[in-house]
């Protein structure tokens, strides 16, 4: 390997840039961002700044031959194209900071002396004797998707070529950079961005490394990506997937195609990663639990559902995905001889059934997430995966793969998601840990792939299984436990129960508006409270004294942290306000934040004169006869209610 240091004025001197089709793409944020903005502004003028490793690796000529768009470039003007094998992350930022300062200078004035014309000729695109033909200096190969957003959304180029606007989480990096930078560069005077230019393409060195032709590209892009931000499984996965690719003893139409599939397939898996660009997916999250369902059927999981089982074989598919799909099946070695598992060689076809089930599952993976956003689902259904979604998809995710994988009808998954919506609140209220745990369902999750359980069958046996802890003898005296011990404010089920209340109240009401976000309403926000307590936790005012302080301490608390003294706010609201008097809470005069323009169950609240330890049983047992109903769990009589509430201390009338 050569190596030099040089400034990105040198660096892009008669030579083309492109990020490879085994590069991840653009995965800094804003933390990134904002330590690359700083070292720029606190860089003295007169000094330079080492920016990294950029390690390249010249493009062979039967390679580049094939682009059409630079031949002209790299024959006529003896441009020289490389790869971006390390440090595609600071160039790519650099090139959008560059790209930023241009949109802000009118391209009548000049930067430093150059015009904006020169400046983009000389980082961003060269055209053909001034027309439209454009050789893009700095790119992707035209196969990721990032290639055309990267001309079309950032450099602001037309495109020729039927975009269809594909976007990842990786586009979704690209455009959050050159809007931060544009907010930053908007900030300063015409000579400060003068001498940010000046810095940028000046005073930042690359140190800069050109990979021979005997060391293995793949290789080294793997050792050399331990730098900076890691690289996900599923970053490293693609290009594992590609090196073999090129490895394979096959026609080199086979490798070629298989290769394109790779590509696609993961421009695929990271657009509906991405798509929905409030709540992006994780790729590790999904890569490991299709891994779990796709080899699911090498473990044998027909009998022995014990508990030590299940949580044995959720940590071992947790732990070890990586190791698995990086270090046991897909690797060189596998080529060549039988794996560990004894199926023989791995083929072409091998990786091509895996990576077309990824492609699959990803859809179906994000439509179960964002069921709002999917075509694929009526009404009824999207709500009830909504409500999987706030109850803890996470635990539902890859049984519901694995089910929504084997295509059954729609009366079959409305009836599975009822069944595991109710399985799911009864997990939360009861007491023993070990009975039901949530990791039995990735058990479940490889019997449905294996084929040893059907769906319907899985819909009747958790429904079997619930029942048979909710009519248990001790299950009210286990579920009254639980209560009086922990309270309700710190339950783990608290705003779902509390919201999924509230919903029952808009039911009945004429407006049908939806008052909770739940997303806000599940944040932890500090000095923000979402759950409030109507009887305030600290009570110094005399308007809560005269109710409550015929109490003890302990009881007070009792009845502070009772589930009827617990209401959900439509919006979080400043922790200051919990300890106004009841009537303030109700109607604030200043502003409107009291509980009459709140939530249903805010409203129902402001209709009362007074708040008492009699309103909080009251409305304790009228949220455990909803309970009750909602989720077809047997409570018991008035009096057991009551000590599910831990309030058999009150004179009940």
């Amino acid at each position: 390997m050569d190596n030099q240091l040089q400034s990105i004025s040198k660096i892009f001197t008669e030579r083309l840039y492109r990020i490879p089709d085994y590069q991840r793409g653009y995965a800094w944020t804003e933390k990134q961002l904002k330590d690359f903005w700083n070292d720029i502004m606190q860089l003295e003028d007169d000094k330079n700044h080492y920016v990294g490793v950029l390690t390249l690796e010249k493009v062979p000529k039967e390679t580049c031959s094939k682009w059409t768009d630079d031949d002209w470039i790299i024959v006529s003007k003896s441009f020289e194209p490389y790869y971006v094998v390390d440090g595609q992350q600071r160039l790519t930022t650099t090139i959008i900071l560059i790209q930023a300062i241009t949109e802000i200078i009118p391209s009548d004035e000049k930067l430093n002396y150059s015009t904006i014309d020169e400046i983009r000729k000389r980082y961003i695109f060269d055209s053909k004797d001034g027309g439209i033909s454009r050789s893009y200096i700095f790119g992707y190969e035209k196969d990721n998707p990032s290639y055309e957003f990267l001309k079309t959304r950032i450099f602001l180029e037309n495109s020729s070529s039927g975009y269809l606007k594909e976007e990842t989480i990786y586009t979704h990096n690209l455009l959050y950079a050159k809007e931060y930078f544009k907010e930053r560069l908007q900030e300063l005077s015409k000579e400060a961005v003068e001498l940010v230019f000046r810095k940028i393409t000046q005073s930042l060195l690359f140190n800069i490394y050109s990979i021979t032709s005997d060391i293995d590209v793949f290789i080294a892009f793997e050792t050399m990506n331990n730098r900076g931000k890691p690289l996900s499984n599923l970053e490293l996965l693609k290009n594992r997937l590609i090196y073999l690719s090129t490895k394979f003893e096959a026609d080199e139409n086979e490798r070629n195609q298989l290769r394109k599939r790779i590509n696609d397939s993961w421009k695929a898996v990271y657009h509906f990663l991405g798509r929905n660009k409030e709540r992006p997916l994780k790729d590790d999250f999904f890569l490991m639990n299709h891994y779990m369902i796709y080899f699911g059927e090498e473990v044998d999981v027909a009998e022995d559902f014990s508990p030590m089982k299940a949580r044995r074989i959720n940590n071992f598919y947790r732990d070890n995905y990586e190791v698995f799909l990086l270090e046991k099946k897909f690797n060189l070695k596998n080529l060549y001889e039988s794996s560990d598992s004894e199926d023989g060689k791995l083929t072409i076809k091998d990786v091509n059934n895996y990576i077309e089930s990824l492609q699959k599952s990803v859809e179906i993976w994000f439509n179960i997430y964002n069921p709002t956003l999917s075509n694929d689902y009526e009404d009824d259904e999207k709500a009830l995966l909504e409500k999987l979604f706030r109850i803890g998809l996470n635990h539902f995710a890859p049984l519901l793969l694995s089910c929504y994988l084997k295509k059954p009808n729609k009366n079959l998954r409305l009836k599975l998601l009822t069944t595991l919506e109710r399985f799911g609140f009864v997990v939360h209220i009861y007491s023993h840990r070990y009975v039901i745990p949530l990791w039995d369902l990735n058990l479940f999750a490889l019997r449905v792939t294996n084929g040893t359980l059907s769906v319907a069958e899985l819909e009747k046996q958790l429904a079997e299984r619930t029942n048979l802890i909710v009519n248990d003898k001790d299950f009210i005296s286990d579920v009254t436990k639980k209560f009086s011990n922990e309270g309700f404010y710190e339950w783990s089920g608290i705003r779902y129960f509390l919201f999924e209340y509230d919903l029952s109240l808009k039911g009945s009401s004429k407006t049908k508006k939806i008052k909770i976000d739940w997303r806000s309403f599940n944040s932890e926000q500090e000095d923000f409270v979402t759950v409030e307590h109507i009887y305030p936790q600290t009570a110094r005012e005399n308007c809560w004294k005269k109710d409550f302080n015929k109490y003890p301490l302990k009881q007070r608390k009792i009845l502070n942290n009772s589930l009827g003294n617990l209401l959900p706010l439509s919006k979080p609201k400043n922790s200051s306000l919990q300890n106004k008097c009841f009537h303030l809470k109700v109607d604030n005069d200043k502003n409107q934040i009291g509980y009459r323009f709140g939530s249903y169950s805010e409203n129902a609240i402001s209709k009362l004169e007074s708040w008492t330890p009699k309103d909080i049983l009251n409305r304790g047992l009228i949220l455990l006869d909803f309970m009750e109903k909602r989720w077809s769990i047997p409570l018991g009589t008035k009096e057991q209610k009551i000590k599910i509430l831990n309030l058999d201390f009150l004179e009940v009338q």
